[in-house]
């Protein structure tokens, strides 16, 4: 069999199919991850008071993001608990709140980690195709050339949502409210503001950028941290987060494969009549 003739099989997934792909692994990678969060943060917030104004992180498994926290003991972060561990904290959730608490504060999260994997997983594959097409299958720098620029697509991308979130989290807007946020914003620095906080952010999630210069202030903090701390200082929370990386990456990389692979099924079939 000639080996060419395999390739528009391998390949012959739509841009359309591969965004559902990876549409449904982001969802279900949350779904799936999410409840670790949840228990970590209220294992967090029952040692040690979440108080109004004071940060913590939250991440559905894709993304991680800075949350401020507000008045009101009803905030479910905020929930009454004596929790002994993990899966006490677990168990009782379910049994004195629903099961449905274990996704507390999941829909807003969503609405950024979605579209940014979407885009991510779209790219990467659409530039590794367009890229073997022109250099050839066997070249090693597909792979990093294709992740770099599908990361900064998305990054560059969801940097407005990200900040407008942020920005948002100490009080409730509503559409009309957002709107004037937004014009004000951009009418008082510029469209250009909207991406405060983009160079940070690709350097923590591009690290093949890192011959970009470092004059930010990132580079300041993160010399602070060693000077305090040491350089171990730099990898502090790192096993917890391994622990919760790990599956998550697993579950994401194989539904979007397998929602390819389900696709290629398709369209050979179709192809066949």
């Amino acid at each position: 069999m000639d080996p060419e003739a395999e390739v528009p099989y391998i390949t012959k997934v739509t841009p359309l199919q591969q965004m559902l792909a990876s549409c449904s692994g982001a969802i279900l990678t949350s779904l799936m991850v999410t409840p670790l969060d949840v228990i970590k943060i209220r294992l967090q917030a029952q040692n040690n008071p979440f108080h109004k104004g004071k940060c913590f992180v939250y991440s559905n498994g894709l993304m991680d993001h800075l949350c401020v926290c507000e008045e009101g003991n009803k905030a479910w972060y905020k929930k009454p608990g004596y929790f002994q561990g993990t899966l006490d904290a677990f168990l009782k959730i379910i049994r004195n709140e629903g099961i449905k608490s274990l996704w507390s504060g999941l829909p807003p999260t969503l609405v950024m980690a979605v579209p940014a994997t979407v885009i991510y997983f779209t790219c990467y594959d659409q530039l590794t195709d367009l890229l073997r097409s022109k250099l050839g299958e066997n070249e090693n720098s597909i792979p990093i050339v294709a992740g770099i620029v599908a990361r900064f697509g998305a990054v560059t991308v969801i940097s407005p949502l990200e900040l407008i979130r942020t920005k948002m989290q100490s009080k409730k807007f509503s559409y009309k409210e957002l709107h004037q946020f937004v014009s004000k914003k951009v009418s008082e620095d510029g469209w250009i503001s909207l991406w405060k906080g983009w160079a940070p952010t690709v350097l923590r999630d591009v690290p093949f950028s890192v011959s970009m210069p470092l004059h930010m202030s990132t580079w300041a903090i993160m010399k602070n941290i060693v000077a305090k701390n040491g350089l171990s200082g730099l990898f502090t929370g790192l096993i917890p987060r391994l622990i919760k990386i790990a599956p998550a990456c697993a579950i994401m990389i194989s539904t979007y494969e397998f929602g390819k692979s389900f696709f290629q099924k398709q369209n050979a079939q179709r192809q066949q009549y």
